[in-house]
């Protein structure tokens, strides 16, 4: 280890004062040829209003905390776990812990990037929801924290590697498949609409008109605030619907995005590199409250664009096209004896897609911290052309905005005192 760290002292100063600690996990001690079969990995899991409960097992892994600002999701919880597994208020407790192994986070967007990178300071692998964090800034300090303690990690959508792609009626490998023996041709164009069910989390708006509600005594606002903006509490910023917010997520666009446009990445091989250009057609958007929007597209520097149809203008649009052949819904194509000339094509690379595997070999996980970021950084390009209402050129080397300060306030945007990354 670096320095000692005080718990006190921790607790007291945030986040930042791990910058320095790395705690070697009791599984990955002395390497994985040293972990005996029968010993399951440890896990933590960090937000357990809902999608944290639904994660609170999976094969290979053994539940010792939960953790949650909500004394009532916390409990509700631990009436469903063992005796083993102990409840906390602060995240900052559980990753002291040195017997667990693995935290997943399943808080809120605006927690992700924060909490990710004390984990993996904290010599912790990762197990983090979609998406993977609300700000570019945000996952570009996520990477390195990454990669700089040598961690795994995952982000929790599996579109690119198992489960029919929505509305297409097939896995994404033998798209993947025709694209890279390039049946299509080349540049491709991607457009994902309505027929696909992109509008299906449309719902998820802000309101304009709330009115300041007391705290419920078990819920602590500010913690759950935490690195954003203090706003009175309304319990429609809190929870489910805290979605519609732009302080805590992106809308739909936020809450599904990662789910269509990461498989749409692996597709196009632009898992390292992002779009030079994007715009977005939408109402005038709220400062506070997300809205919905029509369209956005987004251009690569090769030529390839990815469309988002919000508004299912383009019904029979194909999912993908290139100048020599297209692919629709149902997996149809207009290539002759398409089926049959892909049968005939090497496969894609196999990916690890085990995540328990990953960490016990220490394997970069197939949806791991570089090609995640890079998936939704394309949902907070979105998320940033939507609220601007313009024409945005994007340098996916320095991944920032060329000639435009407004767009990059919103690619990196300051964290409330004592939290920041």
């Amino acid at each position: 280890m670096d320095e000692s760290i005080d718990r006190r002292k921790f607790i007291k100063k945030g986040i930042q004062a791990a910058a320095g600690a790395l705690i070697v996990p009791r599984a990955v001690l002395g390497g994985p040829q040293h972990i005996p079969p029968s010993d399951r990995l440890t896990k933590a899991v960090i937000g357990v209003g809902g999608m944290g409960r639904a994660h609170l097992n999976y094969p290979g892994s053994r539940l010792l905390a939960v953790c949650d600002v909500d004394e009532t999701h916390l409990q509700r919880t631990l009436e469903l776990s063992g005796p083993e597994v102990r409840g906390y208020k602060d995240f900052r407790e559980v990753l002291e812990r040195g017997d667990i192994d693995i935290i997943h986070i399943a808080t809120p967007p605006h927690w992700h990037g924060i909490i990710s990178r004390a984990a993996a300071q904290a010599g912790k692998d990762i197990w983090c929801e979609k998406p993977m964090t609300r700000t570019i800034q945000e996952g570009k300090k996520v990477v390195q924290a990454v990669q700089r303690n040598g961690r795994i990690f995952r982000i929790n959508t599996w579109f690119r590697f198992t489960d029919p792609f929505y509305g297409l009626g097939t896995t994404v490998a033998p798209v993947k498949k025709a694209v890279m023996n390039r049946l299509l041709g080349w540049p491709l164009k991607v457009t994902v609409s309505g027929v696909t069910g992109f509008d299906w989390k449309f719902y998820w708006k802000g309101k304009t008109d709330l009115t300041p509600q007391p705290v419920p005594e078990e819920l602590d606002y500010d913690f759950w605030l935490g690195p954003a903006p203090f706003k009175p509490y309304h319990p429609h910023r809190v929870h489910t619907t805290f979605r519609g917010y732009w302080d805590y997520d992106g809308g739909g666009l936020g809450d599904m995005g990662m789910h269509y446009l990461d498989p749409v990445q692996y597709i196009l091989e632009k898992d390292h590199t992002s779009p030079v250009q994007l715009e977005a057609d939408c109402p005038q958007q709220h400062p506070d409250a997300c809205q919905a929007w029509r369209r956005i597209e987004m251009k690569y520097a090769d030529g390839c664009q990815v469309v988002l149809d919000g508004e299912n203008q383009d019904r029979e649009a194909p999912f993908i096209q290139g100048p020599e052949g297209k692919i629709f819904k149902g997996f149809k194509s207009d290539i002759m004896d398409f089926q049959k000339k892909l049968a005939s094509l090497p496969e894609p690379e196999p990916q690890v897609t085990d995540f328990i595997k990953a960490v016990r070999e220490r394997k970069k996980f197939a949806l791991n911290e570089e090609n995640g970021h890079r998936s939704c950084t394309l949902v907070n390009l979105g998320k940033i052309a939507v609220r601007l209402g313009r024409k945005l050129r994007f340098d996916p080397d320095q991944q920032c905005f060329i000639s435009d300060p407004q767009a990059n306030r919103l690619m990196a945007q300051p964290m409330r005192a004592p939290w920041h990354i």
